[in-house]
Formats: C-alpha cells, sequence, structure tokens
C-alpha cells in the first residue's frame, strides 16, 4: 500500500465485526478514515498454521494471522505475532485497542515506531478474571500507560484515572460514536415475529459483570406486557452462568442468539420500547452507545460510568429488586418512555455523534503520522 497516511491497527479478532464492541468501532474508523484517503491495515485473527495472509476488505487491508491456540492464551500468541509483524513493516503508527499485551509494544518504541493505545475500561476489575488474569492485566495497563506515544480514553474518568500516572498531553479523551438511526425496517422485525414498541431489548454477553442474570431474574419476578429480547451466545452447555440465565428466564424471556448483521441489531434497537444495559465495569460502552443513537429510552446499571454516558434522564437499578422496580414503573408509563428517548437524542448530537469521533481520532492519529 502506498500513498496517504498509514495507519496499522490491532488488538481486535478482526473486520467485518462479527464479535463485539471493539470490532465494530475498528470497522467504522478504518471505514471512515479510508474514505478520507488513509492507508489503513487491520491486524485479524485466524484459526490454524501457516504463514499469513494479506487481502483487500472494501479498501483497507487485512493481514490474517493464525493462531493454533484457543481463549485468552491465543489472544496473548496473537497479539505477540502482530507486534513481530509490525517490528518489520516500517515506521507506519500502530493503534492498539486494549492494553490487554501493552508490554509487548516497548519492542516498537524502542525502534522508534509510534504506539497508541485505545485504553478500553478498566479491564483488570472484570469479575471473570481468575486473580493472576487480573495481575496479568494490571500491569500492562499500567506498562500502556508508560510506553504509549499518546493514550485514547473513551469516558472522563478513564482520562481522569489515567492522567494521574501518565506525563501530561499524554491523555485524549475521546468518546465512542454511533449513526443515528431514524426508525426501524418493519420487515426486519416481522422475522423475529415484533413489531414496533412491543419489546424490551437486551444484548451483551452472559457474564457476570453485566448483570445479566439480575436482569433476566427481575424481568421474570411477575408477569410483563411485552417480551424481552435477549441477543447474544447463550449455551447451558458453555458455562454455569450461562445455565443459570437460562435457568431464570420465564416465558417472555426470548433469546434469540448472537447478531451481528448491522441493520438487523439497529432494526431491534431502534424498536424497543425500553434498552436494557447491564454493564458494571468499563467507561463508554459502544453497545449504550449505539443505544443512545438509536433514540432508545435507557434502564442501566447504576454507576458513574454509564450515568455520564446515558445522562439524568435516563433510568438506572443497582440491584434485582430495584430492576423489578423499574420494570414496573417503566413499562407501563408512555409519556415518561418518551421522555427518555427524547433525552438520548439530545445525548447523541452532544457528545456521540460518529462525525465528531472520527474528527477527533483523525486529528490524534494525524500527529504521530506526519511527525515521524
Amino acid at each position: 500500500m502506498s500513498g496517504g497516511r498509514f495507519l496499522r491497527i490491532a488488538g481486535i479478532r478482526g473486520i467485518p465485526a462479527t464479535h463485539g464492541g471493539f470490532e465494530t468501532f475498528c470497522e467504522r474508523l478504518a471505514l471512515g478514515l479510508t474514505r478520507r484517503g488513509w492507508q489503513i491495515c487491520v491486524y485479524c485473527q485466524a484459526r490454524g498454521e501457516g504463514e499469513d495472509r494479506v487481502d483487500i476488505w472494501r479498501g483497507i487491508q487485512r493481514v490474517h494471522v493464525p493462531v493454533n491456540v484457543a481463549g485468552p492464551l491465543g489472544t496473548i500468541v496473537f497479539d505477540w505475532k502482530c507486534i513481530r509483524h509490525a517490528l518489520k513493516a516500517g515506521k507506519a503508527p500502530l493503534l492498539i485497542l486494549g492494553y490487554n499485551t501493552a508490554i509487548f509494544s516497548l519492542l516498537l518504541r524502542m525502534k522508534g515506531i509510534p504506539v497508541i493505545f485505545n485504553m478500553d475500561g478498566v479491564e483488570w476489575a472484570r469479575a471473570k478474571w481468575a486473580w493472576h488474569a487480573k495481575v496479568w492485566l494490571f500491569v500492562n495497563d499500567l506498562a500502556a500507560s508508560f510506553i504509549g506515544n499518546a493514550l485514547i480514553a473513551d469516558h472522563p474518568l478513564i482520562a481522569d484515572m489515567l492522567n494521574r500516572r501518565a506525563l501530561q498531553g499524554k491523555v485524549v479523551t475521546i468518546p465512542y460514536g454511533a449513526p443515528r438511526v431514524e426508525s426501524p425496517d418493519p420487515e426486519l422485525l416481522r422475522e423475529f415475529d415484533l413489531e414496533r414498541d412491543g419489546y424490551c431489548l437486551l444484548i451483551g454477553r452472559a457474564e457476570p459483570e453485566n448483570s445479566i442474570l439480575e436482569i433476566v431474574s427481575a424481568y421474570s419476578s411477575r408477569s410483563r406486557p411485552v417480551p424481552l429480547v435477549v441477543v447474544g451466545n447463550y449455551n447451558p452447555a458453555a458455562s454455569d452462568y450461562h445455565r443459570r440465565v437460562r435457568r431464570a428466564a420465564g416465558h417472555q424471556v426470548r433469546f434469540v442468539g448472537a447478531i451481528f448483521e448491522k441493520s438487523i441489531v439497529e432494526t431491534l434497537r431502534s424498536g424497543a420500547r425500553l434498552y436494557v444495559h447491564g454493564h458494571q465495569v468499563g467507561g463508554t460502552n459502544p453497545s449504550l452507545v449505539e443505544a443512545i443513537a438509536a433514540g432508545n429510552a435507557v434502564l442501566a446499571h447504576d454507576n458513574r460510568f454509564n450515568r455520564w454516558c446515558a445522562g439524568e434522564e435516563a433510568a438506572y437499578f443497582d440491584s434485582e429488586e430495584s430492576c423489578a422496580r423499574m420494570f414496573d414503573e417503566l413499562l407501563e408509563d408512555s409519556d415518561r418512555l418518551e421522555r427518555m428517548r427524547a433525552a438520548s437524542r439530545r445525548r447523541h448530537l452532544e457528545s456521540f455523534d460518529d462525525r465528531q469521533e472520527l474528527d477527533a481520532y483523525e486529528a490524534c492519529l494525524a500527529r504521530w503520522v506526519e511527525d515521524r
């Protein structure tokens, strides 16, 4: 690839997005910068063994790096291979999404290659990790603060934490953005036997810090006027937590599986009576931002990260009992739900427009392309 500003991106499983919020963000950023004349290379994790494979997807170079190890260890191996590839590939800066293996990037800095970290949330505080994994993540959080040329925080509270230990001027606050979703596609809703304003929606991985069990239990504690649609992989054979969520679900909870098709997810969001967000840990969560962009009425776990994102007009819960009470109050109160929707639309325009996000990233990244 030649001509234009050149940027490499690592830290995700790959594009197009088929996993989570970071992949969705990377796809949006890479396509946006490509439209503006940048040359983008994204590292993608592949299964198996052999040589790296390179292809072009919608104008973006993808380097498919094979890994024959599963789970978190496989992610570490993948990240190490990406760093090794970047060491041999010239002086283009590397944007790393997350800091889970930040210590590897010291090799890039020693060679004069700029490294910019998106610092994600407080990953080491997540309940799913064993103590040794939390130590590893905490050490890499600190390492990124010292190694990175720039640290991008997606939330002001994350920026505050980083500023306590990073050099002045390193930290840039750029919240995630999302395009506004105008209206649902009724044909797509009918495929799920749903209609506008006729269901609540929950999108999230089945992990304890996402409050999935509390939300499902609260919804199932009594009869509700509409079903709760749960998007995500909830396989009883996968883990005890998945089984507990399934057992807690009443007949009005519908598990529709993992969905990555953008048009379907946008339609489900924009047609929901209420969007439920249980994430307890992290900064600006992309799924919550996308719900705000869809003009959803939001019921979220009550923590300082979610309150900054969704604003004071949203509704909040801090336990299974309070979640059940909020369902009781909100689902029959159409006037309040409409006020909440209007507040989400205002919040999107204020802080989460995807054009603002792209402008901010381009300005931050261009410093390291032009100064090298």
